[in-house]
């Protein structure tokens, strides 16, 4: 027997074997008892019956004649002194020589095994005279057939229990296991050809449900994987197709016709810009991709990684000559998200803000219950009332923008679902100047 059903089918049967030969084992040990409680009986009552029948003339130990003698077991033995006064005839020469071994002697029983008797000795007297011997015997080969035929049949009836068993086991524990395999097998097709089926069967009761609760979070996990995968590939692809583009479009150009070097420099400068922009946008995706993935979540000081964030904004607000500050409270606001996550949802908005501020970029930080709200804000033109959702959009810029093409319009996207993946949200708000307000879960570590 293989597999699971065969060793819960083996376990079953040891367990059924181990507890009926324990039984067996008893039922015999009490039989045997039993049987040989019986057969003292029978000496005792014997021995009785002859010492009633016994009587004493002139100090002589007589035997009186009764009608039911004939019904008497002639097993007895009756001895006055030591000389024999009735004895059964033609008795084996070894059980008289057992016999006459316990004449004399105190009440006693012994055992005889050829042929198998039991004896039993018992003094007769009178007066507090002893005047002879009484011994009953009887034979043991009744109860030794009995014996071996409770052993057979019991071997036989667990046999037959076992066999009974087996059969049942077998055809339960297959019966309880089929619908595990089903659900198997249905796993393993689903996981192939439909993700999104589940087995639905509810909150966990007994084994198989919780079974059924454990291959649907499996589903789900793999079919969420295969979701991330998907959507990693598809943006990659989508928002890498623009900056590729035209890195490919400044070099055709740039090898189309003798240039100056400064045109040489400006056309080699775009492309460097671009390949940072791409660079930038894989980091934000893979970043997106692991917070997506990951279960558990660490925690930041909200403060800390918004300095971090305008320090990576530094170059630029250096080149457009704005002012970056960063205000928050003395105090660290610990929210649940990574500081990679929580770098990569500030850096696009702080990055705008510099890109577009007339001369000023303030980050705010500060606690609003359990969340963590920053704000973002900028001097600049702002975003038109109804750009308000359309610049979160993958590959949408707003107006503000203008012929500005160094971004990719994938920024503000992605910082709004890594927000959103670690329970937060972006929202902008309408000009003037530039709006955006950060909302973070906090957390008590």
């Amino acid at each position: 027997m293989r597999g699971l059903r065969g060793r819960l089918s083996l376990a079953v049967l040891a367990v059924v074997a181990i507890a009926l030969i324990a039984m067996a084992a008893i039922f015999n040990v009490v039989l045997d008892n039993r049987l040989s409680a019986d057969a003292n009986n029978i000496l005792r009552s014997r021995a009785a019956a002859e010492l009633a029948a016994l009587t004493t003339v002139n100090g002589h130990l007589m035997v009186r004649e009764a009608p039911d003698d004939a019904a008497l077991d002639t097993r007895l033995w009756v001895f006055a002194g030591r000389t024999e006064v009735e004895a059964p005839a033609g008795s084996p020469p070894k059980l008289r020589r057992a016999v006459a071994r316990l004449v004399g002697g105190p009440q006693r029983r012994v055992g005889v095994s050829d042929p198998d008797q039991r004896l039993l000795a018992v003094p007769v007297e009178h007066g507090g005279r002893r005047l002879g011997t009484v011994v009953a015997g009887v034979s043991l080969k009744p109860y030794e057939q009995t014996r071996r035929t409770a052993l057979i049949a019991s071997l036989i009836l667990c046999a037959g229990v076992l066999a009974v068993v087996l059969f049942t086991a077998r055809w339960a524990i297959a019966r309880a296991l089929r619908p595990v395999s089903r659900m198997t097998a249905q796993a393993a097709k689903w996981s192939e050809a439909d993700l999104d089926r589940r087995f639905a069967l509810g909150d966990p009761r007994d084994e198989l449900t919780q079974l059924a609760a454990t291959l649907d979070g499996l589903l789900e996990r793999q079919s969420a994987a295969m979701r991330h995968e998907k959507r990693f590939s598809a943006e990659i692809s989508h928002e890498l197709r623009t900056p590729l583009a035209k890195i490919r479009a400044e070099a055709e150009i740039a090898l189309r016709r003798r240039r100056t070097p400064a045109a040489y420099r400006d056309a080699l400068a775009t492309v460097l810009n671009t390949a940072e922009r791409m660079s930038a946008v894989v980091d934000t995706l893979l970043v997106a991709a692991r917070a997506e993935g990951e279960g558990a979540q660490r925690t930041c000081d909200a403060v800390r990684v918004a300095s971090v964030a305008a320090d990576t904004c530094r170059e630029l607000s250096a080149q457009r000559g704005v002012t970056v500050s960063v205000n928050g409270a003395d105090e660290p606001i610990r929210v649940a998200a990574d500081e990679d996550v929580v770098e990569r949802i500030l850096f696009p908005l702080i990055e705008n803000g510099c890109r577009y501020a007339a001369g000023a970029v303030s980050v705010h930080v500060e606690e609003d219950g359990r969340r963590a709200v920053i704000r973002v804000v900028d001097d600049g033109p702002g975003v038109a009332p109804d750009e308000l959702r359309k610049i979160f959009q993958p590959g949408e810029r707003g107006r503000a923008a203008g012929d500005d093409s160094r971004g990719a319009g994938l920024g503000l996207a992605l910082a709004r679902r890594l927000a959103r993946q670690v329970g937060g949200e972006i929202v902008a708000e309408p000009a003037p100047g530039g709006r955006f307000t950060v909302e973070l879960p906090r957390s008590d570590s």
